[in-house]
Formats: C-alpha cells, sequence, structure tokens
C-alpha cells in the first residue's frame, strides 16, 4: 500500500508540472513573438492550385489582325485554314467589312506559307500575300502570293509542281513551257487552266520576262465551284 501511495503521488507531482509548464511556454512564445497557427485550408497548395500543371493552348492558324500579321511577319511563317473550302473573315479576327492586309516583305526575306485545303496543303516560300473580297463578304474570295525564281530552270519546276500537286492542266503547261523554251528571251503572260485536286481552285498567272532576272508566277487560290 505504501508503495503505491507513492507511486501515485510520483504521478500528481509529474501532473501538475506539465499543467504550470503550459502557461510559461505560451508566455515565452508571446514575448517572442512567435504564434502558433494551424494551416489556412482557404489556400490552394501547388497539387490543388488551378494554375498548377495548366498549360497555354494557342491556335495553330495564323490571325490577319495587327498582332497576327507582325506576327507572319517577324517568324516569316504563315498558316492559313482553308479546310472549309474557304477563308472566313471572323476566323482570322477581322471584321466583315474587312479588304485584309497585304503582306510586302521584299527585301526582308520570304514567309513560308501554307494553305490547309479540304483536301491537303498549298505551299509556297512568298514575299508577298493579298487577299481579295468585299466588304458585304463574311470570307474571303481568293488568297493570291507570289513565287518567285531566278532562272528559267527553275521557272518551269515550280509550274511542274503546281501540275503535280494541284491538278493545274499539264497539256497547257507543258505547251507554254516548250513554246517559252524556244523563244527564252521572249516575254509571255500567261494563265494556265486551274486545278481543283486540293478541293481549292488553284491558278498560276505566269509572268514571263526573258530579259529579266527574275521571273514571277501569281498563284491565286479560290474557293473551288
Amino acid at each position: 500500500m505504501t508503495t503505491t501511495r507513492k507511486a501515485a503521488a510520483g504521478t500528481q507531482r509529474r501532473a501538475a508540472g506539465v499543467v504550470l509548464l503550459l502557461p510559461a511556454l505560451a508566455a515565452g512564445l508571446a514575448l517572442g513573438g512567435c504564434q502558433l497557427s494551424a494551416p489556412d485550408s482557404a489556400t490552394p497548395s501547388s497539387a490543388t492550385s488551378p494554375s498548377a500543371g495548366s498549360t497555354v493552348k494557342t491556335s495553330e492558324f495564323s490571325t490577319l489582325d495587327a498582332a497576327g500579321v507582325e506576327t507572319i511577319r517577324s517568324t516569316g511563317a504563315a498558316r492559313l485554314d482553308m479546310s472549309s473550302g474557304t477563308l472566313v473573315k471572323e476566323s482570322v479576327q477581322v471584321t466583315q467589312d474587312s479588304y485584309g492586309p497585304e503582306i510586302n516583305t521584299r527585301g526582308a526575306g520570304k514567309i513560308n506559307l501554307t494553305i490547309v485545303a479540304p483536301s491537303g496543303e498549298i505551299t509556297g516560300e512568298t514575299d508577298r500575300i493579298r487577299f481579295n473580297t468585299t466588304d458585304k463578304r463574311p470570307d474571303f474570295s481568293e488568297v493570291t502570293y507570289f513565287l518567285t525564281a531566278s532562272s528559267a530552270e527553275e521557272y518551269f519546276a515550280l509550274i511542274r509542281e503546281g501540275v503535280q500537286r494541284y491538278g493545274i492542266d499539264e497539256a497547257s503547261a507543258e505547251r507554254w513551257i516548250s513554246s517559252t523554251e524556244s523563244d527564252p528571251e521572249g516575254k509571255s503572260d500567261f494563265s494556265i487552266t486551274s486545278g481543283t485536286a486540293t478541293g481549292l481552285d488553284v491558278n498560276y498567272d505566269l509572268r514571263y520576262d526573258g530579259g529579266k532576272d527574275t521571273q514571277v508566277i501569281i498563284v491565286h487560290v479560290r474557293p473551288a465551284a
């Protein structure tokens, strides 16, 4: 019995010491400017934050507003969406009454232009892109760009590429090439019969002058009839 009472007395003394220690500890923390606080459940952690793991989603296609044109100029690349068969003004962020920009980078390098068609793509390196429409149309009636070549051989190769890729009339193209080869110093303005292999009407309008260093093809891309 004596041993039990001694053990109980020791337990009571330790408990009293703990009770006395807690107020002293709290006072010490207050004097030291420290404060105990629970985590704020309203503040999201890195795992639950809405921005955790977020990504920026951007369109793969170019726009034709001022910012979009500047991006085309600075990057040297333009990608237009005519997969529906037409280029809608709203989709390139211009108003319905807009006539569209003219993008000219002559002397500053060429633009890698891609037009996504209903079937395949129309591509070219160009330093001039134009858009035709009216202020009443919701779309552009035509996209025009310029291809250039520094020799007759390069020029003929561009024409044959258009025949192969876009379905431009081969017989018409070869007749013109044959005629020009027989008179390489001559001049000729000739529109080859359009091709529609991509689901768009692609026309090569030839501007050839054998007396000049640069030969030009004006490419017209229109909705297919």
